[in-house]
């Protein structure tokens, strides 16, 4: 039997030396990936795969843009659209791929648009400003969507906004894509959510929050008219002892799902939970450093023993080996250069 071979894909910010989205071929076994091409785009600061795992979607300058995948993860560009706002920082696909919801950072704006069959870009369906102030100067007191994930039954569509401290829960009609709002998880304030994951079954879900350094676990039940959310547990991301002026970044689960992986900027750390499925809980297991600076985004190779950090503000990508059972991640050979690293997505080819 063939051994499985995977890919990356690692968007970067191309006002410096990078030119695009970055490919890579993963060493599993090794736990390293070697770099193959670059792909021309300008600013792909976040990119998804659609889950016929056909098509890779970015955000551009221009917009979005969507490349096909080819059969050895190779990319062809396909087609860019408008999003008639300013730049977008978060994609996600229905599991149709019918439907791409954008989150825009700059202007807290969401927007969903239509996905042709052949992965191009159909109308805009719905666009709608988040409204509302914050109590932060940096973040100009306004709204910063940073995150626009559907719940797993797909009946609602949770919109994280990290400017003004609430996640915006809307019902979407599954005809015309139109959004309606119909409830709003406050957070502390300044607490600045970033990112929210769903548990595999849809029973919980998890929102870690950039300002105070904690993820949120809240139990979900979509069965009834209207969504229930009910925070179970506020857990940090950091150990007692840390750098100050921290931010908590990326949260990831591992493949098997057994762990939620988190990253810390100004601390420069990764933080491991080990994820009770049954209950939902998290129980840290450890924090420990990355080798570079601003970990903007992690992931982990399939044996989920293997993990990479994408150092933003350092230009590089470290790896390391975890052990779980001992609480240890032994840094794995020498980091790779890449300048400005944001964001990645590991496929199976």
């Amino acid at each position: 039997m063939a051994e499985s071979k995977y890919i990356a894909y690692v968007g970067t910010y191309t006002h410096g030396s990078s030119k695009g989205i970055h490919i890579f071929d993963l060493d599993v076994e090794q736990g390293r990936m070697t770099e193959r091409k670059v792909v021309p785009i300008n600013n792909p600061s976040y990119v998804t795969i659609a889950n016929n795992g056909k098509f890779l979607y970015s955000i551009a300058d221009e917009g979005v843009e969507v490349f096909q995948i080819e059969e050895n993860g190779d990319l062809i560009p396909v087609d860019t659209a408008s999003i008639q706002g300013m730049r977008g920082c978060y994609l996600e696909t229905d599991s149709k791929d019918q439907l791409l919801f954008i989150g825009g950072y700059h202007d807290g704006k969401i927007t969903v648009m239509r996905l042709n069959e052949d992965g191009t870009f159909g109308p805009i369906l719905d666009g709608i400003f988040h409204k509302g102030l914050g109590s932060v100067a940096e973040r100009n007191f306004r709204p910063h969507i940073s995150c626009a994930t559907l719940t797993p039954d797909e009946k609602y569509l949770c919109v994280v906004d990290s400017g003004v401290d609430h996640v915006n829960i809307y019902r979407i009609d599954p005809h015309n894509g139109k959004l309606s709002l119909i409830d709003m998880l406050h957070c502390e304030l300044e607490a600045a959510p970033r990112h929210m994951l769903f548990s595999d079954d849809g029973r919980f879900a998890y929102l870690i929050c950039e300002r105070k350094n904690y993820v949120m676990v809240y139990s979900y039940d979509g069965s009834d008219k209207n969504p229930q959310f009910e925070m179970i547990q506020m857990t940090s991301t950091l150990d007692d002892i840390h750098a100050t002026g921290c931010a908590a970044a990326a949260m990831k689960f591992s493949p098997t799902r057994d762990y939620l992986m988190c990253s810390n900027a100004g601390d420069n750390s990764v933080c491991a939970f080990k994820v009770n499925k049954e209950t939902g809980m998290l129980k840290r297991e450890f924090v420990l450093p990355v080798s570079g600076e601003y970990p903007k985004d992690i992931d982990m190779f399939p044996d989920s023993r293997h993990l990479f950090s994408l150092n933003h503000e350092s230009n590089t990508i470290t790896f390391f080996r975890v052990n779980y059972e001992k609480k240890t991640m032994v840094m794995n050979g020498k980091g790779i250069p890449i300048e400005t690293p944001n964001c990645v997505v590991v496929k199976k080819l």
